[in-house]
């Protein structure tokens, strides 16, 4: 205590003081907003799936950026969302396909942006169908039929199952076999099955296993207007002759289809800088994705099962920021930190800056209204005889305090109005000598 006392006017104290609070409050708050992850984890899906690829072409990108992406591979949206709701799973994004979540089941979940338009595929085989002229045009027609609907844990079970139910189809108007794609279209093959359901973009490397097989079609939704307003999740696409496979000519006339949004989703306490630097490289993954979608329609935040981002949607909108603008990745995410402390920092100290002048004339009105309550014991006092030899004393240590006090030149007046003072009591124990 009496060191502080001491050293409270001194100013290389004060400032060396001042220095190692804001040291403090600067590592406290680089604490407090940490750097992105440098490797992080996706689920994806099928390992011949566009899930699979794009995460590899994602990871291609991001690697160059200095983060390592993980790819895991599940059986599709219904595991993808297990594992990333799990927070032992290890798992960081997933990819989901749109209208398959239950939202409320999900709280902490966000999306960071649609990246592409999933078909609903119905494969067929031509010959099954000879009664409506060898075309499968409405879902009702698979009555009675042999059909694959998707595999336990996939999104295609759940939407397969959604439209089935839709076209007043129910578990025992048809035979449904829940299969993963390679396994239906074996079957099929084999003439095991009559339809097969398959959601996927239609640059999947697994669509071309199914074009390249004999006598198999794909329907056209001719009621795809009305399945849209049931299921405001579901776009309608136009599929031009051939989009699928020129050589092979599909689809064989221009056909409609219904198309979920594959989405990328994240944790909602997930990184602003690291949202930045996935839309931005899902850009460039996303400029060869060109065959039902236009150039620039995705990412998207529209059609989107979670809410979105808060960092996502300006950035959908308003495009990066101007230091990820002009800066390196890594280099914008130092210097934004940076800056995420010092404002706050000056918020805090600013303010604290205004009151120092007052705080510090404070104390020096205490320190001399503490000597002017001295002088007045020792006036009371300067008729005892008894109390002369004592009064001079303190007189003096008053004189000798006074003497190292230092103010500003702002209150110097106040110092020496009373160095007067005690000149004065001085003066009038003299005279009572």
């Amino acid at each position: 205590m009496h060191f502080i006392r001491k050293n409270i006017y001194n100013p290389l104290a004060l400032g060396l003081a001042f220095l190692v609070l804001v040291s403090i409050l600067f590592t406290t708050l680089w604490v407090l907003v940490p750097p992105p992850p440098r490797s992080i984890e996706l689920a994806t899906g099928f390992p011949n799936g566009l899930y699979q690829q794009f995460g590899e072409k994602l990871q291609n990108e991001l690697a160059q950026e200095g983060v390592s992406l993980k790819l895991r591979t599940t059986g599709g949206t219904g595991d993808n969302l297990a594992l990333i709701n799990d927070p032992n799973s290890g798992v960081d994004f997933a990819m989901v396909q749109g209208g398959i979540a239950d939202t409320s089941k999900y709280p902490n979940l966000v999306s960071i942006a649609g990246v592409f338009y999933e078909p609903v595929w119905v494969w067929y085989r031509e010959s099954a169908f000879k009664g409506e002229g060898g075309r499968l045009s409405l879902l009702s027609q698979l009555k009675g039929k042999r059909v694959s609907i998707g595999s336990e844990g996939s999104g295609t079970l759940i939407l397969a199952s959604q439209l089935l139910e839709a076209s007043g189809l129910g578990e025992k108007d048809f035979y449904a076999e829940k299969l993963k794609p390679l396994q239906a279209l074996e079957k099929f093959k084999k003439g095991e099955l009559d339809a097969v359901f398959l959601v996927s973009a239609a640059e999947a490397p697994l669509i071309k296993s199914f074009y390249e097989t004999a006598d198999m079609r794909l329907m056209n939704f001719e009621q795809a207007d009305a399945y849209v307003h049931l299921f405001p999740f579901l776009s309608k696409v136009t599929v031009s002759r051939g989009v699928v496979s020129i050589a092979y000519d599909l689809p064989r006339q221009e056909i409609q289809v219904l198309a979920a949004t594959a989405t990328l989703v994240g944790k909602d306490d997930v990184s602003p800088a690291l949202v930045t630097l996935l839309l931005s490289e899902t850009y460039d993954v996303l400029k060869s994705y060109s065959y039902l979608q236009k150039p620039g329609e995705f990412p998207s935040g529209s059609g989107l099962d979670f809410p979105a981002h808060v960092d996502a949607e300006i950035y959908l909108k308003d495009g990066p920021s101007f230091l990820h603008r002009h800066l390196p990745f890594w280099t914008a995410v130092w210097i934004g930190r940076f800056a995420k402390i010092v404002i706050p920092l000056l918020v805090i100290l600013i303010p604290l800056f205004t009151y120092i002048p007052a705080f510090k004339n404070l104390l020096l009105r205490l320190k001399l209204s503490q000597v002017y309550e001295e002088l007045k014991v020792i006036e009371r006092n300067a008729l005892n005889p008894e109390l002369r030899d004592k009064n001079y004393k303190d007189l003096e240590d008053i004189e000798r305090r006074v003497g190292n006090i230092k103010v500003s030149m702002l209150d110097a007046k106040e110092l020496y109005d009373l160095k007067g003072h005690v000149g004065e009591v001085r003066s009038r124990l003299n005279l009572m000598s």
